[in-house]
């Protein structure tokens, strides 16, 4: 195949990748951005092996066959409660592969950069450094995330000083290799550095702010991309790897404003540092929780105004979308305005509740963003809050010794009545207690998210319905 024609499909690539990613940015051509972007992968991919005769046509639709079968797969079977822990797989998969790429660029005799040269070599390095990172921090992401592991934040004294004298070594080597002073001990040596820092940068983040370590790791896995293109030579994989690294980037700088977090701190994995004393749950729910029905709160709701429903992570685990979606219609029958109030981190990363909610053809004009919703709650009548826990916490304003202490959180609790549905009292992803539990004016639904709000629409319904004005 010739030059001019490789790089024809591969210009088609990076068009289709641009508009896929510009396409995400909004539920209603997300998919088709997907689909763009996965087009755009699959033309690069059979391009680059026909072009260096790495396969033949039957191996490559063989392996086409084989990939599509285990991408339906895994589409079709893992649950949406689960996507974080797939995303944060994915990641450390692009990190894995980027390693292989490096290590396996320095060992082959007559390989693409033959192991030499400034460029190359120092290439080699970064996609090592960078790739090993992303592989081991990402599989803690995922066993915090999968609850392998414990959610809180976990570590030494002086963790971040560790992290520091292992990042200035490993880039000492990446110069010795650079300066073609070492060999494959030296490069076993950063690679084994590299993997340990995975782990080491990611084990003191708590749980609470995982969202932003997956942002974080996916710009990490398209850097290694990148830097694993300069190896290879490859223009198709350089750009690829420069979009994600960079819309990975910005992700994580939003998530940051939404968490009132330090870029600094997530680079460095210091993000959750403890300030003070925190509250103990006991002190917090003694004798003040209040336990309702659905009998009740349907009392509520027929003389509401405006209701504002608040998901969270239980509504994901309790597959309950599309009884809330049903609920909502059953007030706007009643004459009641329904809007959704969503954190940008409510559930386990970005967007999590957006894609829930619209897998319930739930309008995109009534779901608010936490800038948008906060200002009105004062003149709300009701606040549904469904499975959130950590999002609406307002030790996050209050107890400077909180974890969360900082975040913005929706203000829920400004409302005239919030009713919670919830399992039981126990703790967030953050392992915090919650306060808004024990507030005046909160009412505790317990039990199945799905079944407490198929019960209370039943309530309603069986209600006189409201009077016209």
């Amino acid at each position: 195949m010739s030059l001019s024609f490789v790089n024809l499909f591969y210009l088609l690539s990076a068009v289709l990748f641009i508009g896929g990613i510009k396409s995400l940015t909004h539920p209603r051509t997300a998919v088709r951005g997907n689909l763009m972007a996965a087009v755009g992968m699959l033309v690069a991919v059979v391009v680059t092996l026909l072009d260096q005769s790495i396969l033949s046509y039957a191996w490559i639709l063989a392996g086409a066959l084989i990939g599509s079968v285990v991408g339906v797969l895994m589409a079709t079977r893992i649950q949406m409660t689960a996507m974080p822990q797939m995303v944060a797989l994915l990641n450390g998969f692009g990190g894995g592969a980027s390693l292989a790429v490096a290590v396996a660029s320095f060992l082959a005799i007559n390989g693409p950069v033959a192991a030499s040269g400034v460029i190359g070599m120092l290439a080699v390095g970064l996609t090592v450094l960078i790739g090993a990172i992303t592989l081991t921090g990402s599989a803690v992401a995922f066993g915090k995330l999968q609850e392998l592991l414990p959610g809180r934040a976990i570590g030494f004294k002086g963790i971040t000083l560790f992290n520091g004298v292992m990042m200035v070594v490993a880039l000492s080597i990446i110069a010795a290799l650079t300066a073609g002073q070492g060999g494959t001990g030296l490069l076993l040596l950063l690679i084994t550095i590299a993997l340990v820092l995975g782990v080491t940068l990611v084990i003191p983040i708590g749980g609470a702010d995982m969202p932003v370590v997956i942002a974080l790791l996916n710009s990490y896995s398209g850097i290694a991309a990148a830097a694993a293109g300069f190896i290879m030579g490859n223009t198709v994989l350089i750009v690829s790897g420069a979009l994600v690294g960079a819309s990975g980037i910005i992700l994580t700088r939003i998530m940051c404003v939404a968490m009132n977090r330090s870029l600094t701190g997530v680079l460095f994995g210091s993000i959750s540092e403890e300030g003070g004393e925190q509250m103990d749950a006991d002190e917090v729910y003694a004798g003040k929780v209040k336990s309702s029905s659905p009998e009740e709160i349907s009392m509520l709701l027929e003389t509401a105004q405006r209701v504002v429903i608040v998901p969270g992570f239980g509504l994901a685990m309790a597959q309950a979308q599309h009884a809330v979606r049903d609920l909502a219609d059953t007030l706007e029958r009643r004459g009641t305005e329904v809007i959704y109030g969503l954190h940008p981190v409510a559930g386990r990363m970005p967007g999590h509740m957006n894609v829930l909610l619209a897998e319930a053809e739930v309008d995109y004009d009534k779901m608010q963003t936490m800038e948008q919703v906060n200002p009105h709650f004062a003149q709300t009548d009701v606040v549904i809050v469904i499975g959130a826990n950590d999002v609406t916490n307002p030790m996050a304003r209050e107890d400077k010794g909180s974890p969360i202490y900082g975040m913005p959180i929706l203000n829920v609790d400004q409302a005239r009545t919030v009713v919670v549905v919830k399992r039981s009292l126990s703790p967030g992803f953050a392992g915090l207690p919650n306060p808004l539990f024990a507030n005046s004016n909160t009412l505790m639904l317990f039990g199945d998210g799905k079944q407490m709000v198929l019960e209370l629409a039943g309530a309603l319904n069986e209600a006189t319905p409201r009077q016209a004005a």
